[in-house]
């Protein structure tokens, strides 16, 4: 991480765009994320199959194919024309990131790129029986050095479009709690999946995220829901940081982000509540004081807020591109009382 990137709270989004314009979406998060805060290749849903996470992430594995069957994405012997679909928009999206970039005056200093981390990938793939490839140790052992391989491959790829950039990759593990818990249906649906073991899922991280770092990467968090979020497992990986929605957290689990904090990492604060498209977006205030209330109580230094990143609790894919373009204005206000208070 640099000196300067140091010095200020700033405010990303976690991926998920509005709509099927990545040049419009590009546009506007580089439009409202200036320095110090952190723009990204969005991800646009709307598009359709192989626009969503899993055909995204899973368009980067190497050796591994993919096809699309009624059940969701199959690990293949060739891939099929979804998963040339998704690679074709994640190339598109990025020569789209390189032109835009490109023709700016002032560029953003860093950039980041999210991807489904190996345990959600895994929970999301099927074998050729129809079943999850999270019931198969060789299978999710392959997946994670798979994206590893191509991660490093796709970094150097963005690297090139936004060039003297430094780099964030944010890793997406939507489904840990369930695939921790043994809580994720099989095929038939009438059984769950055993447990993935917790030094287990480390070891995969850990595996993706020394991948990552040796690509030249400065910083890399995983984001996870709040509901059991494995704060201690994500830092025992190698991550600098968490991201994780703030709304329902324990007192736990703050304890546990105040460690990290003191231990040098990175907290990305969910802290502006998305999970309502329609409801008016809640005063600057309100949420400053809904990090600085918890983090006081925790007897954190007020000027540990300047290493906070602001986020959406929710990816802003249900959003209309011009509230969410609301939403990142918010987000800039939000790391800027966070600023001031961390200056005193």
């Amino acid at each position: 991480m640099t000196e300067m990137d140091n010095l200020r709270a700033s405010a990303t989004a976690l991926g998920p765009w509005p709509g099927s314009d990545p040049a419009e979406g590009t546009r506007i998060i580089r439009g409202e994320l200036g320095d110090p805060h952190l723009p990204f290749l969005p991800e646009l849903p709307d598009r359709g199959v192989g626009s969503d996470a899993v055909g995204r992430t899973g368009s980067l594995l190497v050796d591994l194919a993919l096809d699309v069957q009624p059940h969701g994405w199959r690990l293949v012997d060739r891939p099929g024309k979804d998963a040339q679909r998704a690679r074709s928009a994640l190339s598109t999206d990025i020569n789209i990131l390189a032109d835009i970039a490109g023709a700016e005056d002032v560029s953003a200093t860093g950039f980041k790129v999210q991807l489904l981390g190996p345990m959600s990938l895994a929970a999301n793939l099927h074998l050729h029986n129809g079943e999850r490839a999270l019931l198969d140790y060789g299978a999710r052992r392959d997946i994670a050095e798979s994206l590893a391989v191509g991660v490093a491959e796709h970094l150097g790829r963005v690297s090139a479009a936004v060039p003297g950039a430094y780099l964030v990759v944010q890793i997406d593990e939507p489904d840990i709690a369930s695939v921790m818990a043994g809580t994720i249906p099989t095929a038939s649906g009438y059984k769950t999946l055993r447990s993935i073991s917790g030094d287990e899922v480390t070891g995969a991280w850990r595996v993706v995220i020394d991948a990552i770092k040796a690509a030249g990467v400065v910083e890399t968090v995983v984001s996870v829901p709040e509901i059991e979020a494995p704060i201690e497992r994500i830092l025992a990986a190698g991550a600098d940081g968490v991201a994780v929605p703030l709304k329902a957290l324990t007192t736990r689990q703050w304890e546990q982000l105040a460690a990290a904090v003191e231990d040098g990492k990175r907290v990305w604060a969910g802290a502006l509540s998305t999970s309502n498209p329609q409801a008016q977006l809640p005063r600057t205030a309100e949420v400053v004081e809904s990090i600085w209330k918890p983090w006081r109580q925790l007897g954190l230094p007020a000027s540990g807020l300047a290493g906070l990143r602001v986020t959406p609790s929710t990816g802003l894919a249900d959003f209309k591109p011009s509230t969410a373009k609301d939403v990142l204005k918010k987000l800039t206000q939000v790391a800027d009382g966070l600023d001031q208070l961390a200056q005193g």
